[in-house]
């Protein structure tokens, strides 16, 4: 699945949590879905611990 994909996934489940929960369930939603997604970076392999506080990999 590419970014694309999991983009419109996630669009569409934000949505869902609108519309069914409210404003706080939309909010609980996009908060597991960053770390979701922070996480699937680690596993691909695509992020490194320091890329979140700043120091990439050429300093």
């Amino acid at each position: 699945m590419n970014a694309t994909q999991t983009g419109l996934i996630a669009g569409l489940i934000l949505g869902v949590a609108v519309t069914t929960g409210g404003f706080t369930a939309f909010l609980i939603t996009l908060a597991v879905g960053l770390i979701g997604f922070v996480v699937g970076r680690f596993v691909d392999g695509d992020m490194e611990f320091g890329d979140l506080f700043g120091r990439g990999k050429d300093r």
